[in-house]
């Protein structure tokens, strides 16, 4: 008899639970929806897929240009009468409602602060076709024609990697690749991968007399690319300085941007 009434009784909490699953949050979540904010870093260290054709960790490469940075005037995109930059895109109809928003809201941070106005694309020839590829990465600068900017759907929709990889197509590079790296930050070139060492190359940047910024959100982590778990970058003189944590665009992003492209 209490045999019986146990099992009934067990039998009743299971259905409860089950109905109680069913009409609460039980189900898996997108990346996006995750509460945690992680630096762009961190995120393309383990998303991006290490045979594709990029260059930086993040940044594609035209298998019909070479690697030289972005400078002329020819990689930029057109400033119009208004005094503002307008870039048109396409976001894939692939991704959801919420994972839409995630990149809406990265676009549209950009007009708060700057010239650049992401708009969508109704025939114009050059425009940025935002898909979910494999991993988190963009070309540098204006490309012409259908430019992709990949935020895959598992693992690269957070509002600092939109922006990351929205920046890089805007023309920007990452920080530790600035010609006056050297004066800020030490490389470990012994503690990185031996075919990621590129990552780490300088370039002749235009740093539109900003200072360098540990919280860029172009800056990578202490431990990119490492293949010992050792430091590859460590900053000076004071080398507790935390980098590389950015989850939104610094002050100096938007300044140097401004610069740069609006004229600010």
């Amino acid at each position: 008899m209490y045999i019986h009434v146990f099992i009934f009784s067990v039998f009743i909490l299971y259905v409860f639970s089950v109905v109680a699953c069913l009409f609460s949050h039980c189900h898996p979540k997108f990346e996006g929806e995750k509460k945690t904010v992680l630096a762009p870093s961190h995120i393309t260290k383990h998303i991006n897929n290490k045979n594709h054709p990029t260059l930086m960790g993040d940044i594609a490469m035209p298998s019909e240009k070479n690697a030289d940075p972005c400078t002329a005037t020819g990689c930029l995109w057109q400033k119009y009468s208004d005094g503002n930059i307008w870039v048109p895109y396409v976001i894939a109809n692939h991704f959801s409602s919420r994972e839409v928003a995630i990149i809406q809201r990265g676009l549209d941070s950009f007009a708060e602060t700057t010239c650049i106005r992401f708009f969508q694309r109704q025939n114009e020839r050059d425009y940025l076709s935002i898909e979910s590829r494999s991993g988190c990465y963009s070309y540098v600068g204006r490309q012409g024609n259908a430019q992709t900017v990949s935020l895959a759907r598992q693992g690269c929709l957070y509002h600092s990697t939109v922006q990351h990889e929205l920046l890089h197509a805007l023309g920007f590079n990452h920080e530790q690749t600035r010609s006056d790296r050297d004066n800020h930050i030490h490389v470990y070139w012994e503690n990185i991968i031996d075919d990621m060492k590129y990552n780490f190359d300088k370039i002749a940047t235009l740093n539109q007399g900003t200072p360098y910024d540990y919280n860029s959100v172009m800056q990578y982590e202490r431990y990119a690319f490492s293949k010992n778990n050792r430091p590859t970058m460590v900053p000076f003189p004071d080398s507790n300085v935390s980098f590389g944590e950015a989850t939104q665009m610094s002050k100096n992003d938007i300044d140097r941007l401004n610069r740069l492209l609006c004229n600010l």
